[in-house]
């Protein structure tokens, strides 16, 4: 993986991330627009973590940290690259981030019906809490 570098995100990268998500990515959101990921970037410019290879864009994970709670989202490998450890490296440099904030815990989001996530985040240790359910409000 030595030709694998992480690097945050900018607001140059905002539409390349957004095609990426569409072709890579599980399920959409609410915020996936050019003004989502720009407050996304703007509001804490070291959260949106991108995975390249040789320039090219192959992984994301947005490593959301708010003083109290380690949240991590978007977490998408390209179909191309899967199987390269690249989700591993994002996760363990989202996780360097959280620890140098002072977080203890990551939270991710997981959509149920994406049985392949679900083997990637348990093989990076993380479980599911079925006593949680998420409850949204849109704005």
């Amino acid at each position: 993986m030595s030709d694998l570098h992480i690097r945050c995100a900018t607001l140059a990268d905002i539409d390349t991330v957004l095609r990426f998500w569409r072709e890579a990515a599980e399920g959409t959101s609410i915020s996936d627009d050019h003004d989502g990921v720009a407050r996304l970037i703007t509001r804490d410019p070291e959260a949106l973590l991108l995975a390249e290879r040789d320039g090219v864009l192959t992984g994301t994970v947005i490593a959301g940290f708010d003083g109290w709670r380690c949240s991590a989202y978007r977490l998408a490998v390209h179909p191309d690259h899967r199987r390269q450890g690249i989700a591993t490296a994002l996760l363990e440099a989202a996780e360097q981030r959280f620890a140098a904030l002072g977080g203890r815990r990551v939270d991710a989001m997981v959509l149920e019906a994406n049985e392949q996530a679900h083997h990637t985040w348990a093989a990076a240790g993380y479980h599911r809490e079925d006593h949680w359910r998420r409850w949204v409000k849109p704005l």
